[in-house]
């Protein structure tokens, strides 16, 4: 909303001293006019002059008239706050309309704490709010994180009786989920005695704002199951963020489905989310023919795609995308040339990752960011170029941060470089690192050099500080439903079903000369214990659940929330021979395909 500055003379508001004399009947068609004339107002000149006759006419007396005014000022894209205000002043009384107006005008403008302080002025005037004050309210708290203020206002929705109220509720739900009080959204929708679909909507969004994405697939489903919602927009939106990061294909073409069955002509934003769904689901090539098919691309779809190529190596393919995009006349932003550099890492292209980064400097004035640096390191780290890493990093401009060294850690790790992990290990708990993963990867290369020694101090700190090692799972998709495996699993239903055919797999995997390498357990254990341990690796449960599940030559795929081990990797690639399957594993930020004995990563990862 464009701020001007407020009205020049305050007798503008001053009634008439003699006004034109006129009958009552006439009086009221003449209000109407004004009224008219202000519903018709296409910007603030139009509106100053409607602004003008109703003040020349005496009708700003009238409360009704003086609502209007406030209203179109505050409310219309066109409006201006600032004046908005002055015309507030001038009312003697202003009642609850006013005061919500005024409410919405600033929430609006994003003006969240001003939009709390008419509600406290609202209050200390004795005005008493209605169920239209509070929605506004609690979206300022929501924005603003404000979960004190927000639940003191929850407590006056109490006082004045209106903790029934569907609108309210609704707009409490996303108040707490925004704020993190995921039981508090949970508890007033559960007190609901009736739901609406913005209801539904709004505790799928609390559960998506704090990253919850099966909760939000198993509300919708529930949802779903009482047959009378038809699910909005910004919902759907929503559950395909959620496929997207649990890797669920097959649900998130239903939910494309029902978008193309509800919405007439899809979005640019809606589009671009399908698209990251797709290649973040591991379907690449429907992902690239919705992109081809969009009449209108922004930065964000270009994004998108050169990122999700990025993930499943394709580097090449990702900086023609890119080129496109120079072409068509777009400028490139730091998060563009994040996924650029992503791509140049994850296919090896170390020169090309290097003249983009110059590139990205030299011609499209854009300041590397920490993000860059760790793009950088980690294109190097991955090359094998461990010694040029630590140069670069020496080298930048910035202080590195612990993307940097968590970067050159990493790489560190791929190829056993215990002295210079060190280094990056010692500058990350020197920043008083609270990330468990970097203690983990430091005591598994101390494990893997058989260090005990230094694994027992560096687990010995992890406990003093109160670090617990997030354990590695593996989801996967089975008839529209997620089933989640972490290692030496044996709380699943079918575990049983599982482990036989663990040992059926293994059984015919001897056939084709694998062999199972120990060295990736990394505890002081001897050889059979360690074999037992590779067998349990959550993967591989993963595999044998969708194996006995799915009919042959069913594609598999798999979401890791760790990195997957060489023996896994060895592994996938020969199941994917012995069944004629094609196995899609997303491994954090990079995609494997397994297919006839070979991954697409050509065991570059």
């Amino acid at each position: 909303m464009a701020g001007t500055s407020v009205l020049q003379q305050t007798n503008f508001f001053s009634p008439p001293a003699d006004p034109p004399q006129f009958s009552e009947l006439n009086l009221r068609l003449k209000e109407q006019q004004c009224l008219s004339l202000l519903k018709r107002c296409k910007n603030l000149e139009d509106f100053k002059q409607a602004h003008a006759q109703i003040v020349k006419w005496g009708f700003f007396w009238n409360s009704f008239s003086a609502s209007n005014l406030v209203a179109a000022c505050a409310l219309s894209d066109w409006g201006s706050l600032d004046y908005a205000c002055s015309i507030f002043q001038q009312i003697h009384e202003p009642g609850t309309f006013e005061f919500n107006t005024m409410i919405r005008a600033h929430v609006k403008d994003m003006n969240f704490q001003d939009a709390l302080l008419f509600y406290y002025e609202m209050l200390e005037r004795g005005v008493e709010p209605d169920n239209f004050t509070y929605p506004a309210l609690f979206k300022a708290c929501a924005w603003s994180k404000a979960k004190e203020e927000g639940m003191q206002i929850h407590g006056h929705v109490f006082k004045f009786g209106f903790e029934s109220d569907l609108y309210v509720q609704n707009s409490l739900i996303n108040m707490y989920g925004k704020c993190g009080e995921i039981q508090h959204s949970w508890a007033v929708f559960e007190q609901m005695d009736e739901k609406s679909v913005a209801s539904w909507s709004a505790i799928i969004a609390a559960n998506a704002s704090l990253g919850m994405w099966y909760e939000c697939l198993m509300v919708f489903g529930n949802m779903s199951s009482e047959g009378c919602w038809r699910p909005e927009e910004s919902t759907l939106v929503t559950l395909l963020s959620a496929c997207t990061h649990l890797g669920a294909l097959d649900l998130g073409k239903c939910t494309h489905g029902a978008l193309l069955r509800n919405i007439s002509e899809l979005n640019v934003i809606v589009q671009t989310s399908l698209i990251d769904m797709y290649v973040k689901c591991g379907y690449l090539e429907k992902g690239l023919s919705l992109f081809k098919k969009m009449t209108k691309r922004n930065q964000m779809s270009y994004t998108v795609m050169i990122s999700g190529l990025a993930m499943q190596g394709h580097g090449e393919e990702a900086l023609r995308i890119y080129s496109m995009m120079l072409e068509e006349g777009l400028d490139p932003d730091d998060v563009v040339y994040v996924g650029v550099l992503s791509a140049c890492s994850h296919a090896g292209l170390v020169d090309e990752g290097f003249n983009c980064f110059d590139r990205m400097k030299s011609e499209h004035g854009i300041e590397p960011t920490a993000q860059h640096y760790g793009c950088m390191v980690d294109l190097m780290g991955k090359a094998g170029m461990i010694n040029e890493a630590l140069e670069f990093i020496n080298s930048m401009h910035i202080k590195p941060n612990d993307v940097v060294w968590r970067s050159l850690l990493s790489a560190c790790r791929v190829h056993c470089n215990l002295e210079i992990g060190e280094i990056a290990a010692k500058h990350l708990f020197e920043s008083n690192s609270q990330n468990p993963g970097d203690y983990v990867i430091l005591s598994n290369m101390y494990a893997r050099a058989e260090k005990w020694v230094e694994v027992a101090k560096i687990r010995t700190e992890m406990a003093r500080k109160g670090f617990n090692q997030v354990p590695g799972f593996s989801l996967v998709e089975v008839r529209r439903r997620i089933h989640k495996f972490v290692s030496q699993d044996t709380s699943h239903p079918r575990c049983g079903n599982v482990y036989e055919m663990i040992h059926q797999m293994e059984w015919q995997l001897k056939f084709e000369g694998y062999s199972p390498d120990t060295s990736q357990v990394l505890l002081d254990v001897d050889e059979e214990e360690k074999r037992q341990r590779l067998k349990g690796h959550s993967q591989k449960l993963a595999i044998a659940f969708a194996l006995i599940h799915t009919s042959k030559g069913t594609p598999i795929r798999i979401a890791r929330n760790l990195r997957m081990c060489s023996d896994c990797h060895t592994y996938t690639k020969l199941i994917s021979i012995i069944y004629e399957r094609e196995i899609t594993v997303r491994d954090r930020n990079q995609f494997h395909h397994f297919k006839n004995g070979t991954c697409s990563c050509r065991d570059y990862w």
